[in-house]
């Protein structure tokens, strides 16, 4: 049976104070705490050189890390402005690009905003561009062995509520879901406290993509500090902000499901991974 995979998204101050500096680093660093996953950002733009890359990907293929890439913040699909679309495809096709040499499997990427659009219309747009993303990638040969993962976002005024993000996920079969359960704590008003909500994100991804997806889900997971307009503050599981981690691990180990959970919190992200870890462990037995 696989196991659910534990990491933290980019480089966490714990690491800085070992003193360590380059990521090429963290997959021993990340072995050594007994985790197996480790998410590299790309979040303000794709400038990892080549070199860098591949020697990030050789440490964690030697020591078991699963890695991820988050693609630029900036990447609207939405866009009415064509130079934007243009540079959103860019940013997705570099995000793969980067994927490919570090040996990741998964690239995590936000759909945008409406800008003036009705809702409707702009997610009519996005999906109309990462149709056509999707087809330039499939011929640049940037698909293969490696997922796309749309995300659920914090904020209202952005697109990507879980529903959104099933629909673009159904358009091919190198698509994932990132379910972040932070950001949908916050658009949400505070729900994902309980199994059942849980259960019933659970159930709708498998419902619209199969069970083989669901069970194999990236997941991004942090305390969010939020408002009316949604996610306002990255917290730490010290802090006293919601969503819980334990129903949701709950309901995976019930479920036996294996997806990769990449913790967001603000600096302590690997300590609160391996705080997962560890329940989930006791959960399943592992």
């Amino acid at each position: 049976m696989q196991a659910a995979q534990f990491g933290p998204a980019g480089n966490p101050d714990a690491f800085y104070a070992a003193g360590h500096k380059a990521s090429s680093e963290m997959p021993a660093w990340l072995a050594g705490l007994g985790l197996d996953a480790y998410e590299y950002q790309c979040s303000r733009g794709v400038t990892v050189r080549e070199e860098t890359a591949r020697a990030i990907g050789e440490e964690a293929r030697r020591h078991g890390i699963r890695l991820s890439v988050h693609a630029p913040y900036y990447i609207n699909l939405a866009t009415e402005d064509p130079t934007i679309a243009a540079n959103t495809t860019g940013h997705i096709l570099k995000s793969l690009t980067a994927a490919r040499w570090l040996g990741a499997d998964r690239v995590a990427f936000h759909i945008g905003g409406p800008g003036k659009q009705t809702r409707g219309r702009a997610i009519e747009r996005a999906k109309a561009l990462f149709a056509a993303v999707l087809e330039e990638a499939d011929k640049q040969g940037l698909l293969e062995g490696i997922c796309l993962a749309p995300e659920t976002m914090g904020k209202q005024n952005q697109l990507g509520n879980l529903e959104e993000v099933l629909a673009f996920c159904a358009m091919s079969e190198w698509t994932i879901p990132t379910l972040d359960f932070g950001h949908l704590h916050c658009v949400t008003g505070g729900r994902y406290t309980t199994r059942e909500e849980y259960e019933a994100a659970f159930d709708l991804v498998a419902a619209k993509l199969g069970e083989a997806k669901a069970a194999a889900v990236h997941i991004h997971f942090s305390r969010i500090e939020f408002t009316k307009a949604g996610e306002k503050r990255h917290w730490t599981f010290a802090d006293a902000f919601g969503p819980p981690h334990e129903p949701l691990l709950e309901v995976i180990a019930a479920r036996g499901y294996a997806p990769r959970i990449v913790c967001e919190s603000a600096g302590t992200q690997a300590a609160d991974a391996k705080t997962m870890q560890a329940y989930y462990r006791k959960l399943t037995g592992a």
